[in-house]
């Protein structure tokens, strides 16, 4: 089953769409399986992170600019050369685990769409394979 989401982003950020995937999962019904979270787009990313304190995406977001700052030599013809380099760090994808029909994720983990060169419309894809709760005799 695939699931598909439009997105309005800023600038740059991390916009926490746990919830999201949790309606995906509990609308396929699906009860043993995996959820494959995915971003069709190459200055934007989906990752796992902590979600309980701010301070984490701010710090994240920190040293993504002051590891991939944009660069006088960078060749790209629009100048977005360092979302497309966030962005592939990050990563387009992230599977998780689905058991008893919940997502298993950590005590203090979220999943983000991760945003580089916005804003801009997005979307993002939920993709569940797996199998339904087991009828009962």
């Amino acid at each position: 089953m695939l699931y598909e989401y439009p997105l309005q982003t800023g600038k740059e950020g991390f916009i926490d769409i746990t919830d999201k995937v949790r309606d995906a999962v509990k609308q396929s019904g699906v009860f043993d399986g995996m959820a494959t979270v995915y971003c069709p787009h190459t200055t934007a990313g989906v990752t796992i992170n902590e979600n309980s304190d701010p301070d984490v995406v701010s710090d994240l977001l920190l040293a993504l600019d002051r590891t991939y700052p944009d660069r006088e030599e960078f060749r790209h013809s629009e100048g977005n050369s360092a979302a497309h380099l966030k962005a592939s760090v990050i990563g387009s994808s992230v599977n998780v685990m689905i058991d008893d029909g919940k997502l298993v994720l950590g005590r203090w983990q979220g999943i983000y769409f991760t945003e580089f060169d916005g804003p801009r419309q997005r979307r993002f894809s939920v993709k569940i394979i797996g199998q339904p709760r087991p009828e009962r005799k």
